[in-house]
């Protein structure tokens, strides 16, 4: 019996080796297929140039994956390669017009969004046409929209605004009837990251600073859409929406079009007979219809420059967690090795820090902080791109550059730290459960999660965010040539929107990526027109290369099945948030204790959901029965 089991386990061992083999030469053998089917430069063929933004727009895209059968995550477009291909294609005479199809849009941050639309502005003030079509425009969209040409809207649509801000979620009264003790250490009247798990409700410093941020950021956006449309009448949408609505008979669409908001009504087959007309008809199977360059297939046959001297970048994009991490997620010690990598290998004359983080754990930023300081080390200039956010841990980093660029509508600061632990001992009274045991000092057995803190521990973390924080001045100090007390006064852990930031010396200038790159060239006493970015990242999976191909191969480019009404594209971005909430609640419980991160950031660009975040809402909702 013996020799027949090791026989059958030997037979079923080479079996599962078989398979595995024949899985892998099948995916090589696709992966292969994939990749030498990609267009080249010539490929590109004369017509309109797609703008298909179906996801949200980022700094870093998280890497694809295959699903399933699952429920497909959200798409992420990357913000530099947007703006390259819209550069591109101002100047290329094959591209006849520019396509904004907005009907799956999810938004961006604010100065993510910005960018974009400027880059549009620059292709509508050349003379090409940029036409853009959608069900109903979200904020977000319209801010893109607003620079195009002609304005298309499905006549059962409409357009809606919904300005800046909302509600969030606090678990005071769910962590009560827990009986969970959260335990908060932090620095910083206006840190209100923690609010959420030891109050019901937003503190007045935590709105006094909230009315601000979204007040400038909402002024922005008024300002920019009345000069790229001056004709718009949004303040009406935007401050008595319902007074617009019923004066139109409750139609939307014609109430928009009144209002100067959009140009035409029409749905999507008369949009494409409008762009058939502009740059011809292309036959095959099917009807006919306009000639269409895709996003994708334009954006492979324009390749990143590579001449010249090499200008290092380095991305900090996502949250900052201790150890390593995919891109998306900015892992301390997978950045610190991009830098030190790029600083030994790739000949660099100056390094760029582009920070698009809202923070996170404190003992990974400065990981990533003494990386960086390795360049100014080897006499290399210094400078920092904020993205759309570089707040708190992302501020962090940026202490360790000569020069700091940001946006206007950047959201920065946050200076500040905290720590959590929650403990259980009430909850496991509830059942029945306490805890007890002998300890030979005062921290042992600390932190006790099941027995509580006691007031040994509850000084030491104190004394100990209270020196973070002394250090996070005193770096901030140092490297905007102000006094301790001054940045102080600034700190406390409140955000700003990048304009005052520039006014409390906390910016230099305001500036894109390119920006920030061109003046590391200057600062490296170099030609910026003879020097390229070479962006220090890591280099993509043959796995997710597959996965990303396979997604891009099965893309139906027709997507009238995506197009929403403006109230479920609505109610579709709360839902992201909520989620997004829920997960950073489960990771604030289970990441690092000690958190250098903003909470005003995540309620203001589009919510950054994990499959994991949209299963947890998922069965939270099941068990409410909704």
């Amino acid at each position: 019996m013996k020799l027949i089991r090791g026989a059958w386990k030997l037979l079923v061992g080479l079996k599962d080796a078989l398979v595995l083999v024949a899985m892998l030469i099948f995916f090589g053998a696709l992966y292969a297929a994939l990749s030498t089917s990609r267009p080249s430069a010539r490929a590109i063929a004369s017509g309109a140039l797609v703008l298909e933004l179906a996801g949200s727009i980022v700094e870093q895209p998280q890497e694809a994956d295959f699903n399933f059968g699952g429920t497909p995550g959200p798409a992420e477009i990357r913000l530099r390669d947007l703006v390259r291909v819209i550069n591109a294609a101002k100047d290329d005479t094959r591209v006849k017009a520019i396509v904004l199809d907005l009907d799956g849009f999810g938004g961006g941050y604010p100065a993510a969004v910005s960018e974009v639309a400027t880059a549009l502005g620059r292709v509508r003030a050349s003379g090409k046409p940029v036409l853009a079509y959608a069900t109903g425009y979200t904020d977000s969209g319209y801010r893109l929209a607003a620079n195009a040409s002609e304005i298309w809207m499905n006549p059962m649509g409409g357009t809606l605004f919904a300005g800046s801000g909302g509600s969030q979620l606090y678990y005071k009264g769910l962590i009560d009837k827990l009986g969970v003790n959260v335990h908060v250490y932090r620095v910083g009247k206006f840190k209100s990251f923690v609010e959420p798990y030891v109050r019901a409700d937003q503190s007045p410093e935590a709105r006094q600073a909230s009315q601000a941020l979204l007040g400038s950021l909402a002024t922005d956006w008024r300002d920019a859409v009345a000069s790229a449309r001056p004709k718009a009448q949004t303040a009406k949408f935007l401050l008595s929406p319902a007074a617009s609505v019923t004066a139109a008979g409750g139609d939307i669409a014609k109430a928009n079009l009144a209002a100067g908001i959009v140009d035409k009504l029409g749905d999507r087959a008369d949009f494409e007979k409008r762009l058939a007309n502009l740059v011809g008809t292309k036959s095959g199977k099917g009807a006919p219809t306009f000639n269409a360059i895709r996003y994708q297939d334009y954006l492979e046959a324009t390749p990143l420059a590579t001449n010249g001297d090499a200008i290092g970048v380095v991305t900090v994009a996502g949250d900052i967690i201790d150890g390593k991490a995919d891109p998306g997620t900015a892992g301390g010690d997978t950045i610190a090795g991009l830098v030190r990598d790029g600083l030994a290998k790739k000949s660099l004359k100056a390094l760029v820090v582009r920070v698009d983080s809202p923070g996170g754990s404190a003992l990974a930023s400065e990981t990533i902080r003494r990386a960086v300081l390795e360049a100014k080390a080897q006499k290399l200039p210094v400078v920092i791109s904020m993205g759309s956010v570089a707040a708190s841990g992302g501020y962090w980093v940026a202490t360790a550059g000569d020069t700091i660029f940001a946006e206007p509508n950047t959201i920065t600061g946050s200076i500040g730290i905290f720590a959590v632990i929650p403990t259980f001992e009430n909850s496991l009274k509830k059942l029945g459960i306490t805890a007890d045991g002998v300890t030979t000092a005062p921290l042992g057995g600390q932190p006790d999660i099941i027995g509580g803190t006691n007031a040994e521990l509850d000084t030491v973390l104190q004394a100990g965010i209270d020196n973070g924080y002394r250090q996070f001045i005193a770096r901030v100090a140092a490297a905007r040539k102000m006094s301790p007390e001054r940045v102080n006064e600034i700190a406390q852990g409140r955000v700003w929107d990048g304009g005052t930031a520039r006014q409390l010396g906390l910016v230099d200038r305001f500036g894109t990526l390119s920006d920030a790159v061109a003046e590391a060239a200057r600062q490296a006493k170099l030609d910026p027109a003879r020097t390229h970015a070479e962006y220090l990242e890591k280099k993509p999976s043959w796995y997710a290369k597959l996965a990303d191909d396979f997604a891009r191969r099965n893309d139906d480019t027709d997507n009238t099945d995506q197009a929403r009404d403006i109230f479920s594209m609505l109610t579709a971005g709360r839902r992201a948030l909520v989620a997004q909430a829920l997960g950073d609640a489960r990771r604030m419980a289970t990441g690092a204790a000690l958190q250098a991160r903003c909470l005003e950031c995540a309620g203001i660009g589009p919510a950054t959901v994990r499959a994991t975040d949209a299963r947890l809402l998922d069965l939270l909702l099941a068990r409410l029965g909704l």
